[in-house]
């Protein structure tokens, strides 16, 4: 875990993609796109099946590693609204009963907005909202610029490009500004746009960082935002 210090609340970077709030041992996750091969395979485009048990999985390993009592999902938590109805039986049992044992809050997304509205989804447990205000934080999908409020969101999938050693390299980051931090995709099926983006940048604002975090150490990358 590393420390990062946002809207006057210590807060851990995981190198798993999740931010853990350890005042209120709270977990934070964003686009987990639960069942996205087998919306790709409605279309054709076979993909391995067990992308929902991975993302599972590791959501179920960070809850124990930090004794989280709650737990936030960032929206796109499934691919598309009719997701939780495609879960396989034995995900479908591991998760609600990981939604009964802790304070569980689905936040909606662009990808599963009517997802509330299915019997399937209703029978996996846990709370749903829009937005929320916690601590003086507001938790939502997708960044708000006209919003002034400190603020966590989802929905990029942030990535940053380096290069090491002659590599060229990958890696998911959160992008953080003096306001928002914008997290990166949970889901084990997920791509990414370029944290140095326009789009990002722009909802950030000037002190936009990518940040990494490795071990114990937070790596941060300056990212400039270009002038209209």
């Amino acid at each position: 875990m590393v420390h990062l210090s946002f809207a006057g609340h210590e807060m851990h970077a995981l190198p798993q993609t999740a931010l853990f709030w350890p005042a209120r041992r709270a977990l934070l996750v964003a686009d987990l796109h639960f069942e996205k091969a087998s919306w790709f395979a409605r279309s054709g485009q076979m993909l391995p099946p067990y992308d929902s048990m991975a993302t599972l999985e590791s959501v179920e390993a960070l809850v124990e590693q930090t004794g989280a009592t709650e737990l936030w999902c960032l929206g796109d938590s499934f691919h598309d609204s009719h997701g939780p109805a495609r879960l396989p039986v034995d995900v479908r049992a591991r998760l609600a009963a990981l939604t009964n044992r802790l304070r569980w809050t689905w936040v909606t997304g662009n990808h599963d907005a009517a997802m509330a509205q299915t019997e399937a989804f209703s029978s996996l447990g846990g709370r749903t909202v829009d937005e929320a205000l916690v601590d003086g934080v507001l938790l939502r999908h997708e960044a708000d610029v006209a919003d002034a409020r400190h603020e966590i969101s989802g929905h990029f999938h942030p990535k940053i490009r380096l290069k090491l050693r002659g590599r060229h390299l990958a890696r998911a980051c959160f992008v953080a500004g003096a306001r928002k931090i914008i997290l990166p995709a949970f889901g084990a099926l997920t791509g990414g746009l370029d944290a140095g983006h326009d789009a990002i940048r722009a909802l950030v604002g000037e002190a936009a960082e990518a940040l990494v975090p490795i071990h114990s150490q937070l790596l941060r990358f300056p990212l400039k935002v270009t002038v209209q």
